[in-house]
C-alpha cells in the first residue's frame, strides 16, 4: 500500500470513528424529556380524549 492511500485511509476512519464517538456522546448526555402517562394525556383534542371528558 503506498503512502498516499495509506493517508487516505487513516484520516477516513479516524473521521468516522470521531463522528461516531460524538454522536453518541451526545445521545448518552441528552436530556430526559417527559413523557405522557397516556395517549389522553398527550391529546389536545377534547372530543378524542374519551367519553366524559369536557
Amino acid at each position: 500500500m503506498n503512502t498516499s492511500a495509506l493517508i487516505i485511509m487513516l484520516t477516513t476512519m479516524s473521521l468516522v470513528t470521531g463522528l461516531t464517538i460524538f454522536f453518541f456522546w451526545k445521545v448518552l448526555n441528552a436530556p430526559a424529556r417527559p413523557e405522557p402517562d397516556s395517549y389522553l394525556d398527550n391529546d389536545d383534542e377534547l372530543e378524542r380524549q374519551g367519553p366524559g371528558v369536557k
